[in-house]
Order: structure tokens, then sequence, then C-alpha cells
């Protein structure tokens, strides 16, 4: 018998090991474990970004629309992709595909290491530790990465977009301060920038039960682990992308600060959802 794409025991034995029974089962239920390993199994010697093709087309059946797809660089210097994060994962997997067919498939996206635990994916995936310290192996990763000829797409925010309000809008999905690592990293590796934004939203339910964490002082990212069953209940949805233009990496220089430049970029984002 294969190996399941996702073996659910050694996840948890891995990561909690001291999990009650009940937990386990309510985790296995809103992750779709049983579902995910079928369609593994009857896909089986699907990897990467065919993977990926196959996943969005047969098992989750959405796709998007891509505006300013011109704009997606055609020469062969590296860039760096960033975009907001308003799903949480099948918006990574949609803009890697749909990134990775205009770029001739020479791409990786920084994921959450819990990511690679779906392994025919794992091949486009380079990890980052979001719980804990970063290990040396992720850290040699993400250097190895950045310094290949492979573009990079990242989510700045490290996050995916939560419920927040704003002056005259009122309640509003968006990201979470962007990290600027992104800024960093173009400026070192000399890769321009190219900003997307990506239009959607998470379901209420989601959106209240990480307001509802953040207010009684609970650390622990809870509504986190309902981003697969978010994706699940995404299926026929079609979703809409906006490309912008290229930023070169000389842009940023000594006039702001790193983060006041990934601002600056996170606000330009934005700006594309905005215009018609």
């Amino acid at each position: 018998m294969s190996k399941p794409l996702i073996d659910f025991d050694e996840v948890i034995r891995t990561r909690a090991p001291h999990m009650p029974g009940i937990v386990k089962e309510w985790l296995r239920r809103i992750v779709h474990v049983e579902e995910m390993n079928a369609f593994y199994d009857s896909h089986q010697g699907i990897y990467d970004f065919d993977f990926a093709r196959v996943y969005l087309n047969e098992g989750l059946e959405c796709d998007a629309d891509v505006e300013g797809a011109e704009k997606i660089p055609t020469d062969e210097r590296p860039v760096v992709f960033v975009s907001n994060h308003p799903l949480g994962g099948l918006d990574g997997i949609i803009l890697s595909l749909v990134l990775g067919e205009r770029r001739n498939y020479r791409l990786r996206l920084i994921v959450n290491d819990l990511l690679m635990y779906i392994r025919p994916l794992a091949g486009i995936f380079v990890p980052v530790n979001k719980i804990g310290g970063q290990s040396r192996e992720y850290a040699i990763r993400q250097k190895e990465l950045w310094e290949s000829e492979m573009d990079v797409l990242t989510f700045p925010a490290g996050a995916c977009s939560r419920l927040q309000w704003e002056r005259g809008r009122g309640f509003v999905v968006k990201d979470l301060e962007w990290k600027s690592s992104f800024v960093r990293k173009a400026v070192q590796t000399h890769r321009d920038v190219v900003p997307i934004y990506f239009e959607g939203r998470n379901s209420n339910f989601f959106y209240r039960l990480a307001y509802l964490r953040k207010k009684l002082g609970i650390r622990v990212n809870i509504e986190m682990l309902y981003l697969v069953d978010e994706m699940y209940g995404a299926r026929h949805k079609h979703f809409k992308a906006k490309i912008g233009d290229r930023i070169p990496y000389t842009a940023f220089d000594k006039s702001k600060s790193q983060d006041e430049w990934a601002s600056w970029v996170r606000e330009e984002t934005y700006k594309l959802g905005e215009a018609k």
C-alpha cells in the first residue's frame, strides 16, 4: 500500500504527541484527511506544478482570472513576487501555478513548514518554521533559494489576512503588517519586486474565531487549523488576481527604512485591488 498524502498519525507524533484522542478526531475532520488522501491515491505519480494543476482543476474545481498578466517579467532575471494573503493556502497554490506557467516553472513558494507534509507539492515549497525557532536546515534552504536563479513567491505578512477596522470603511479583510525581509533580500540578490493583489476572503466563522481568540488573549493561532477546511469551502469558486508594475530593487534606497519600504509596497499592492 502506498504512503498516504497526509500521514496524520505521523504528524501528530511529531508535532503534538500528547494530544487527546477527541481533539485528534476533530482535527482529522477539519483537515479533511480522508478526502485529501483519497484524491492523492487516485493521482499517484503526479508532483509539483502538475499536481497543483490537477488538484485545482479536479479536486477543488476553482481558478482565477489574472489581470495584468503582461506585466509578469519575460526575461530570465529572477524576481520576487509579493502578494497579500487573503486565503492562507489556496491563494498560494493558485499563484504558484499561474506564475510558474509563465516563468517556465522557475519558481519557489516560501511556506509554513507544516505544508511540507503535502509531499506532492513539496518540490515547489521552501519551508520556514512559524512555530518556534528557525532550524538550521530551513535556514540553509532559504539561503540556497535566494542565491539560485529561481523566482521567489512570498507573502510578507507571514499569515493570512484578518478582519481589521479602518476609519471610514469599517471592518475590512486585510493583511497584517508586512515584514521587511523581502526588501532586504531583493536588494542583496539584485531581484526586482513584482506586487500582486489577490482578491478573496475566508468565511465569517474564520474571522470571528480569529477576533475572539485575540480578544481572549490566546496567543496560539487556533484559526490556522481551519485553513484546510476553508480551502475546501472555496470549491467551485472563481478568484481574481492583479499583477502590478515591476519595482526595481534599486528603488529601495536610503530615503526610507526597509520597514517603511515594505509598508509602501503593501500600500501599492492594495491600490491594485482598489483600481477599476
